[in-house]
């Protein structure tokens, strides 16, 4: 898996280091801030998509050039597999934000009663939060241990 010659993997790594801890962010800004979830709108859930789709082709790409490299990166891999779920449950949590707070739910919200809607909107972002933490540590754990493989087995360390 190369793009002009270069391996994939490397290359997607950049985009899901930058986009997961960037919309895992937004995500929770969206969940606890009025004014934030106005503005981003639909771009949270969008981005969240973005993430998906990507981490689990930067993982197989990353497979195969493990296989083309024949380094041992066990750690590594395991923490990759890990991530793919922790992008499944930052694009639920994105998506559901978006939904309970935009303009597709407002005459539900406005028929709950007012405890209802604080106790949802209380839980939602709570979840948020736990989702966005865990994504942004797994997604540092990822890329640490990859780094350390890589560049370990480059200096003989």
């Amino acid at each position: 898996m190369t793009v002009s010659g270069l391996p994939l993997h490397p290359l997607l790594v950049h985009a899901v280091v930058v986009l997961m801890p960037l919309t895992a962010i937004a995500a929770v800004l969206h969940a606890v801030w009025p004014v934030a979830a106005r503005r981003l709108g639909v771009v949270t859930p969008l981005a969240a998509l973005v993430v998906l789709v990507l981490t689990p082709i930067t993982k197989e790409a990353g497979e195969a050039l493990q296989r083309q490299l024949g380094i041992g990166v066990a750690q590594h891999a395991a923490y990759g597999d890990r991530l793919v779920i922790w992008a499944i449950g930052l694009f639920v949590v994105a998506v559901a934000v978006w939904l309970f707070h935009g303009p597709v739910l407002a005459s539900r919200r406005e028929a709950m009663a007012a405890g209802t809607v604080t106790g949802i909107r209380v839980g939602l972002a709570v979840v948020t939060v736990v989702v966005a933490v865990g994504s942004i540590v797994w997604v540092f754990l990822t890329g640490d241990s990859g780094a350390r493989a890589v560049w370990g087995a480059a200096t003989g360390s």
